[in-house]
């Protein structure tokens, strides 16, 4: 992985992070997460009248990666109603890489040099240990049944839109239409199941599901981009570091305190980075 993919994925991580944060402050999980998919929809609209027509090959990829994605939102709302986040989120974006780059093996046949194994399992390590919070009480095993299953469709749809994007021959050809189609199926079944509180919470916070929407479009483009430079579980796991960054965020404007523990979670998805680079 060069240096520039490496500085684009981290750059990503940042926007995912920037994107989450927003979701975590707004107290409603489903309508922010829909705004979020809206505002992502609208803002990449546009590009439509600058990017090609994606190939043949390419529309199985998004077809399909489209379904995965309705699936993807289903079980992240019911794994957050289900459960706290502090347990929820690690084991969604915590495990979803390790799949990825064993489903990769199969699929892409991409195998990882054993220092990018060594990377990659520093990573989730390290956002376990940066995102988990100890619990008060025993957990829930529905809620850990939604995020593990969670981690197997990211790393489903990571697979597909590597591969995807890769087929298309113009990766940005292939990102546009994906977030426009994105959401529109999601959009109907808000309107077709929520629709007063749905439209009444875009016109409330239009602006902030417009600058939600560019951050989570922008973070996921560059990710599928590099998807095409670079292997897909490299990128996978170098995007995670998406949750060293809103510990920072968290630190340095939320005044939350950094605990032995999570100094650790820092210093293993640093060498994990750097582990990454090396490979």
């Amino acid at each position: 992985m060069t240096l520039a993919v490496s500085a684009a994925v981290l750059l990503a991580a940042l926007l995912h992070a920037s994107w989450n944060a927003m979701i975590k402050g707004g107290g409603d999980v489903l309508h922010d997460t829909a705004g979020i998919v809206v505002g992502a929809m609208l803002i990449t609209a546009p590009f439509l009248l600058v990017v090609p027509f994606p190939v043949a090959a390419a529309w199985p990829f998004i077809a399909a990666s489209v379904t995965v994605h309705l699936a993807y939102y289903w079980l992240m709302i019911s794994a957050y109603k289900a459960g706290e986040l502090s347990l929820v989120y690690p084991l969604m974006r915590g495990v979803a890489p390790l799949i990825t780059a064993v489903a990769g093996v199969a699929a892409l046949g991409e195998m990882p040099a054993p220092v990018a194994w060594f990377g990659m399992l520093l990573i989730s390590a390290g956002v376990f240990t940066l995102s988990y919070r100890a619990l008060g009480h025993a957990p829930s095993r529905v809620a850990i049944g939604f995020a593990l299953a969670n981690a197997a469709v990211i790393a489903l749809y990571t697979l597909l839109d590597g591969k995807g994007a890769r087929v298309s021959g113009n990766a940005w050809s292939y990102i546009v239409w994906l977030f426009v189609l994105d959401g529109i199926p999601f959009s109907l079944w808000m309107l077709a199941t929520r629709r007063a509180t749905f439209i009444a919470n875009l016109r409330s916070r239009g602006r902030r599901a417009l600058v939600g929407g560019g951050l989570s479009a922008g973070a996921y483009a560059i990710s599928v981009w590099a998807m095409t430079k670079a292997p897909v579980a490299l990128v996978a796991s170098l995007r995670e570091t998406s949750v060293l960054f809103a510990t920072v965020i968290g630190a340095r404007l939320l005044h939350e305190r950094l605990s032995l523990r999570r100094w650790g979670g820092v210093v293993a998805v640093v060498i994990g980075v750097v582990a990454l680079k090396a490979a």
